[in-house]
C-alpha cells in the first residue's frame, strides 16, 4: 500500500485539522512559534474543502482524530495524559478517545464471535450485553458463561481494522521519509526505525492470541503485587479476533469525583501506580505499554486492575541495568554518572566531551527538584532536553521508544490523580532496591553462577574443546608431532570444579 498515493493521505489530515478547527488549538496546545503556525495554515487552507467532516457535537480536535483514524485515535489518547504538555481543557477533550468512542453493531460482533470460535453466541453465553466500552482498536462487551455463569469480559476486534491501520502507517512512512530529505539533521531521530517499530506494535496488538498470551504472562509475574490485579484470560474462548478474560468490576481511573467518593485515597493510588510501572520494567523486564487511564481501573477494594495488554514492552537485562543507572544519578543528582553510562552504553558518540554532557544534563535535571509538581512544565523540559540530545549526536533507541513514551504516560496518570506528586521520591525506593540488587558484588557473583552454568552445559564436550585448543597452540604444522590428549581425570576435575562453584554461587544468591 506504499507509494505516491499517500500524499493524499497527509494532505486530507492537514486539511481535515483546518476543517474541523482543530488546527489552531493543535498550535496553540504545542506552542508552536509563529512562523510554524503561518507555515502549517498556509498548507492546510487551501485544501480546507478536501477535509473529513467528522462528527460535529465532538469538540475540534477530538473531532479531527476520530475522522482520520485508529492510528491518529492512539496518537490522541497519549496526549490525553498529559495536560502539562497539552493543557488541561485539550487533555478532558481527548480523554474521550480512550473507551467512548462510537460502537460497532452488536450483531456484528456477535457474527465474528461465532466465526472465530465456531459455535453460536447463544451457545456459549447465557447473557451477552451491548458494547460497554469502544476504542480504536476493539469494543468490549459483559457476557455470562453458560455452563459456568462466571461473568467475562468478551473482546472483539473492530471490522476492517487492519487495513485501516495500515493505511494510516503507509502515511506515516511517507512522513518519516520526508522528514529524512528535508531535515538531515533530524535523521539521528531515525524516523524510519521508529515508524518500522510502531507498526511492530500495532500488528501484535490486532492480534488478540498474542494479547492473550503477554495477559496471561502479565499476570503470572504480578501475581505478588499488593494492590494490583490482571483479569486471566480463558483460552478456549480466545482467537485472532475475539478475546475473553475474567470479568472485573472497578471505578475508571480518571474519574477522580468516582473515586473520591468511593474513599480511595488518591495520592496513594498515584504512588502506586506509577512505582508499578518501574518494578514491572525493571524486575521483570515486561511492562504494560498502554497504561493511560482507559485501561485501568480501580476495584472496591483498592487495588488498580490493568486491562488491555495488546501492546506490552520488554527490556532485556542488559537495557534494564542501564535505565536504573541512569535514573539513580538523576535521584542522586549525580550527572556525571548518568552521562559516564550514556557513554560506555554507546548511547553518545565517544568523540564527544563527557564534561560537557555531563553539564548539560545537570541543565536538564536540577530545574525539576525542589519545584513544585504543578509549576514544571513537561513541555519546556522535553523541548531542553531534545536540544541536548541533537547537539550531542544521540540517535533515538528504537529499543526504548515504548518505555520512554509508557513513562510519560504513567506519569501523566499518576499527576492525574495527584498533581503534587514527586516522581522521583516515588521513584526512588524501586530504582535503588533494583540497583543494589543488580549491579554491584552481587550482580557479578549471579553473573558469574550464570556464565558457570552455561559451562556446565559443555562437561561432555570439554575433553575435547581443550585437547583442540590445546593441539591448535602447539609447534608450527610443519613439525610432524604425535597428538596428545590431557588426562580425562584433569578435565573432568575442571568440569566437576565448575559445576560446584556454580552450586555454591547459587546457594548464596
Amino acid at each position: 500500500m506504499r507509494g505516491p498515493h499517500n500524499i493524499w493521505r497527509l494532505i486530507r489530515t492537514g486539511a481535515t485539522l483546518e476543517r474541523t478547527g482543530a488546527m489552531d488549538q493543535v498550535l496553540a496546545a504545542f506552542k508552536a512559534p509563529p512562523r510554524l503556525r503561518f507555515a502549517a495554515r498556509m498548507l492546510g487552507w487551501p485544501f480546507k474543502w478536501l477535509g473529513l467532516k467528522g462528527d460535529p457535537d465532538l469538540p475540534p480536535t477530538t473531532r479531527a482524530l476520530t475522522a482520520l483514524g485508529p492510528a491518529y485515535i492512539k496518537f490522541g489518547q497519549i496526549l490525553s495524559t498529559r495536560p502539562d504538555i497539552v493543557g488541561d481543557e485539550l487533555a478532558l477533550q481527548l480523554k474521550y478517545l480512550q473507551d467512548k468512542l462510537p460502537p460497532f453493531p452488536t450483531d456484528v460482533a456477535k457474527r465474528m464471535i461465532a466465526e472465530e470460535l465456531g459455535l453460536p453466541v447463544d451457545e456459549i453465553f447465557s447473557a451477552f450485553s451491548e458494547p460497554v466500552a469502544a476504542a480504536s482498536i476493539a469494543q468490549v462487551h459483559r457476557a455470562t458463561l453458560r455452563n459456568t455463569g462466571q461473568d467475562v469480559a468478551v473482546k472483539v476486534l473492530r471490522p476492517g481494522i487492519e487495513r485501516a491501520f495500515q493505511r494510516d502507517i503507509d502515511a506515516f512512512y511517507l512522513m518519516a521519509r520526508t522528514i529524512e530529505i528535508l531535515a538531515p539533521f533530524a535523521r539521528r531521530l531515525r524516523p524510519m526505525d521508529v515508524i518500522t517499530h510502531f507498526e511492530g506494535v500495532v500488528k501484535g496488538e490486532l492480534d488478540l492470541r498474542l494479547e492473550c498470551s503477554a495477559a496471561a504472562e502479565f499476570a503470572d509475574n504480578t501475581k505478588d503485587d499488593e494492590g494490583f490485579q490482571v483479569p486471566k484470560p480463558l483460552w478456549e474462548l480466545s482467537g485472532r479476533q475475539v478475546m475473553t478474560l475474567a470479568w472485573a468490576e472497578g471505578t475508571n481511573m480518571a474519574d477522580n469525583d468516582a473515586i473520591d467518593a468511593a474513599g480511595h485515597d488518591r495520592r496513594v493510588l498515584a504512588a502506586r501506580v506509577l512505582s508499578l510501572f518501574l518494578s514491572h520494567a525493571l524486575r521483570d523486564g515486561l511492562f504494560h505499554g498502554d497504561m493511560h487511564q482507559g485501561n485501568l481501573k480501580v476495584a472496591a477494594s483498592g487495588n488498580i486492575i490493568a486491562y488491555d495488554f495488546g501492546i506490552m514492552g520488554r527490556i532485556d537485562e542488559y537495557t534494564r541495568r542501564v535505565y536504573a543507572e541512569i535514573l539513580m544519578g538523576f535521584i542522586q543528582k549525580d550527572y556525571r554518572r548518568v552521562a559516564e553510562v550514556h557513554f560506555e552504553a554507546g548511547y553518545v558518540p565517544p568523540d564527544r566531551d563527557i564534561d560537557e554532557f555531563a553539564r548539560a544534563l545537570r541543565a536538564v535535571g536540577e530545574p525539576i527538584f525542589g519545584m513544585d509538581a504543578t509549576r514544571i512544565s513537561m513541555a519546556r523540559l522535553l523541548s531542553y532536553l531534545f536540544e541536548v540530545t541533537e547537539r550531542f549526536g544521540m540517535e533515538t533507541r528504537t529499543e526504548l521508544i515504548l518505555l520512554q513514551r509508557t513513562m510519560v504516560v504513567v506519569e501523566g496518570v499518576a499527576r492525574g490523580l495527584d498533581p503534587h506528586i514527586n516522581i522521583w521520591q516515588v521513584a526512588s525506593p524501586v530504582v535503588t532496591a533494583y540497583v543494589s540488587r543488580n549491579v554491584g558484588p552481587l550482580a557479578l557473583l549471579r553473573d558469574l553462577k550464570q556464565t558457570l552454568r552455561v559451562m556446565a552445559r559443555f562437561g561432555p564436550r570439554l575433553p575435547r574443546i581443550v585437547e583442540q585448543a590445546l593441539i591448535r597452540q602447539a609447534e608450527p604444522p610443519v613439525v610432524i608431532v604425535r597428538r596428545r590428549s590431557l588426562p580425562v581425570w584433569m578435565v573432568g576435575a575442571v568440569a566437576l570444579a565448575a559445576l560446584a562453584l556454580g552450586v555454591v554461587l547459587g546457594e548464596m544468591l
